[in-house]
């Protein structure tokens, strides 16, 4: 069973010392596993994937899987082996955390974010997704997720898909409950997201920030020491001009704007193949023009994109051929071979 892996964790079950017995009968073979939280979202695909790799041990004829709750002493025990050498969880220095933010809401923030941080993922690099817009979150319903995440001793651990780490407030409260916080909550809440989240050795933490230039990007400049930020708009010159004063301010707080795309650029016309500029055009050029940037992307309108949000699956995954999805992994392409040069594919 080294082969089989937690899903939150991604190691071996072996590796952590969550396999606690194995009996066997003649061809009958029961396994007992002690999970985090006994009531673990992921255990159905726990026992699936043990139950496939025992079952293919010769003589094993039936495979049954008992799970357990990992014990208070167990769970410090697992912290310690997480952590080892390195108790504080702070991202390495190593990570690049990128920003992405908008002036105005509705320009598809969201959207574009978990898009390029999955289409970073597809390119093989490690990658964290951490929803910081703390009176809006949607990220959990856009990816599908309706689960809150485990503790372990005192770190959260993420949860997984499409091969990123993902951490949101919104795990953590009633979707249609609204969160009242002013800026000392909001300042603690993206600190733990920072410095309590198991992100491990990331390559990337692309960070969801809400419309504007208010709280959670003033705490991020002074918690991240090399925060970067990538800004979204529409063609048209109300979201560009209002994009423009989030661009100054990140360059007032020493955050160094890296780029700018612009959504739904066009829409193409499925017979003839022209294109329908339904919101004007160049508010993307001019913002970037205005801050001294260049424009990394034009992304188009498409609603298959619009649907992914709803399904739990983003354009990248669900239509990789796609101009959008196209367009979203030249962008990622960008991306990684300007903030990590070495490790570009």
């Amino acid at each position: 069973m080294a082969g089989v892996e937690d899903p939150e964790l991604g190691r071996s079950l072996t590796e952590l010392d969550m396999i606690k017995d194995i009996a066997i009968d003649g061809g009958a073979v029961k396994v007992t596993v002690a999970l985090t939280i006994a009531g673990c979202p992921l255990k159905h695909k726990i026992a699936t994937d043990i139950k496939a790799a025992v079952g293919e041990v010769a003589g094993v004829d039936k495979v049954a899987v008992e799970m357990t709750a990992m014990t208070k002493d167990q769970k410090t025990a697992l912290s310690a082996k997480l952590q080892g050498a390195k108790p504080d969880l702070s991202l390495s220095a190593e990570t690049v955390v990128i920003g992405v933010a908008s002036g105005k809401g509705g320009v598809g923030k969201s959207t574009v974010t978990i898009n390029l941080a999955a289409a970073v993922a597809g390119l093989g690099y490690k990658v964290g997704l951490l929803d910081a817009d703390i009176w809006g979150s949607s990220i959990p319903r856009m990816l599908g997720l309706r689960w809150r995440p485990s503790a372990v001793g005192n770190m959260i651990i993420p949860l997984t898909k499409y091969g990123m780490k993902i951490m949101s407030i919104g795990f953590f409260s009633d979707e249609e409950q609204p969160i009242i916080w002013r800026g000392p909550l909001v300042h603690r809440a993206i600190e733990q997201f920072l410095t309590q989240v198991f992100w491990e050795d990331l390559d990337f933490l692309f960070i969801d920030l809400p419309p504007g230039t208010g709280d959670v990007t003033i705490s991020l400049a002074k918690l991240v020491p090399n925060l970067k930020m990538l800004m979204v708009t529409t063609p048209q010159p109300a979201a560009e001009k209002v994009a423009v004063r989030a661009g100054h301010m990140a360059h007032k707080s020493d955050i160094e704007v890296i780029g700018v795309i612009e959504n739904m650029s066009y829409l193409a016309c499925a017979d003839c193949g022209s294109k329908n500029y339904l919101f004007g055009r160049g508010g993307g050029l001019e913002l970037a023009k205005s801050l001294g940037v260049p424009l990394l992307g034009e992304l188009p309108f498409d609603p298959v994109a619009r649907e992914g949000g709803d399904t739990g699956e983003p354009v990248v995954i669900s239509h990789p051929d796609s101009a959008v999805a196209k367009e979203i992994f030249k962008v990622a392409k960008a991306l990684a071979s300007l903030s990590l040069p070495s490790l570009a594919h």
